[in-house]
């Protein structure tokens, strides 16, 4: 099998780099760098640690992990964000020779096996390229500037403010075209956030926000979730779909499908077929794309996604990898590359995590598999859908299985216990605890809005 070749400029290694800016100790050890705090990054370093012939350093914009499969929760006052997040340095803070640094990194140098960041250059002798993915607007700035992504922890945050600032000021609105323009909610994307979204700002319709605020009418809050294609959750079974579907109508969620945004102007959006919606919120889960870095050549790029070989290598360099959304890996099976969903991530960054030490052991690598174990989506309270490869099903059992696997999954026992007692909580209750204005959103930059 072919081996990936150890980098040229390690053959006239010298015994004590020079010293960094970033302050990280100078070592005689094979040094990798990993980019990104997510599925991907956490697992490879799992996999290497702990290991005497590594220095690991882990590169980050925030100092924790988010657990993205339940931002949604937090957008919709479900679960508090610090029951999502986990501290990157408390996940790995027994291993030795690790360190992390909150940082940005602006480009890499392969030609000199360095990286430039916001807090100074490093160099490298292995990088991991695991910066996830971004929300992808389809070259629409307008809708960029005034849509409320879900990728991050702080837009969640955002996005809940802005809702229930909207009832605040509905409050005070004294006409109805106003108030049901601060009331309703556009969701643009029938995929697993999308649907998740819309069942969770159904319930709060129905069992939470009349409670708050008995003097609105919230029968007359609409609740869109417009499609591009012809059907939910693209990625599941036509069953699911289907199953999802009948979920929302059920709840009053207005599907549409073949609906195509063309343009978003904080108040009024227009359809491509004409139709407008008024609403002063519109959610964009319509898609991401990968979160590529500047300096590797043109080529190693396709669709916004490194193409990599079947063991993460990026085409073209020997010792830079690309793991998870940001990596793609076209295979006769995958045209398109992987799916950007969490257990690609997980399975590859295990996966290299093993290479990268056989590497250094002079043993026959293992190409990447990806075992597909299913996937599932939740639309309320006792409505999940679950595909499984040998098993379809939905309702109560689905719910009860998507709950179980999303507790297990957490990063953190901390994080485990109190998503637990919060969703106990909501079921007997049908409560939400966070319902709060911590942060008033008044609107973001564009270099924030720029992930």
């Amino acid at each position: 099998m072919e081996q990936m070749k150890q980098p040229e400029e390690l053959g006239d290694r010298q015994p004590v780099r020079k010293k960094i800016s970033m302050r990280i100790p100078e070592t005689t050890k094979k040094r990798i760098v990993v980019i990104g705090g997510g599925f991907g990054g956490i697992e490879m370093i799992k996999e290497i640690l702990p290991d005497d012939r590594f220095q690991v350093v882990l590169l980050d914009k925030h100092n924790y992990h988010t657990f993205q499969p339940l931002l949604y929760q937090v957008a919709t006052a479900g679960l508090e964000p610090d029951s999502i997040a986990a501290p990157l340095r408390r996940i790995f803070k027994q291993k030795n020779d690790f360190y992390f640094r909150m940082a940005e990194v602006k480009r890499i140098i392969p030609e000199e096996n360095c990286i430039d960041t916001n807090i100074g250059s490093l160099r490298y002798d292995y990088l991991v390229i695991a910066s996830g993915s971004k929300t992808n607007y389809y070259g629409m700035e307008e809708v960029k500037q005034k849509a409320f992504p879900m990728k991050k922890i702080s837009q969640a945050l955002d996005l809940r403010s802005k809702i229930l600032q909207n009832y605040e000021k509905a409050l005070l609105a004294d006409n109805d075209k106003d108030i049901n323009c601060l009331m309703d909610i556009v969701i643009v994307g029938g995929g697993p956030t999308g649907v998740e979204l819309a069942g969770a700002i159904a319930e709060l319709r129905k069992y939470v926000l009349p409670k708050d605020l008995p003097e609105l009418d919230f029968r007359k809050m609409d609740i869109y979730l417009l499609e591009a294609g012809g059907r939910l959750l693209n990625g599941m079974s036509d069953v699911a779909g289907r199953k999802a579907l009948k979920y929302l109508e059920n709840f009053g969620v207005i599907v549409k499908f073949h609906s195509v945004v063309k343009s978003y102007d904080g108040r009024t959006v227009v359809l491509k077929d004409g139709t407008t919606i008024e609403t002063e919120t519109l959610i964009w889960a319509a898609g991401v794309m990968g979160n590529t870095i500047p300096g590797l050549r043109a080529e190693t790029m396709k669709g916004n996604r490194y193409v990599v070989d079947s063991y993460n290598r990026i085409i073209g360099y020997d010792n830079i990898f690309a793991l998870g959304d940001v990596a793609g890996m076209i295979t006769e099976n995958q045209p398109k590359g992987h799916p950007m969903v969490a257990p690609v991530a997980v399975q590859q960054g295990k996966n290299l995590g093993k290479n990268i030490k056989k590497l250094e052991e002079g043993k026959n690598l293992k190409p990447f598999t990806y075992k597909d174990k299913g996937s599932m989506a939740t639309i309320g309270r006792n409505r999940a859908v679950v595909d499984l490869s040998r098993f379809k099903f939905s309702g109560f059992l689905a719910w009860f299985v998507w709950m179980s696997v999303h507790l297990f999954t957490l990063i953190g026992f901390r994080n485990k216990v109190a998503t637990f007692i919060n969703w106990t909580w909501n079921y007997f209750t049908y409560d939400r605890a966070t319902r709060l204005i911590i942060r008033p959103f008044r609107g973001c930059t564009p270099e924030e809005r720029d992930e």
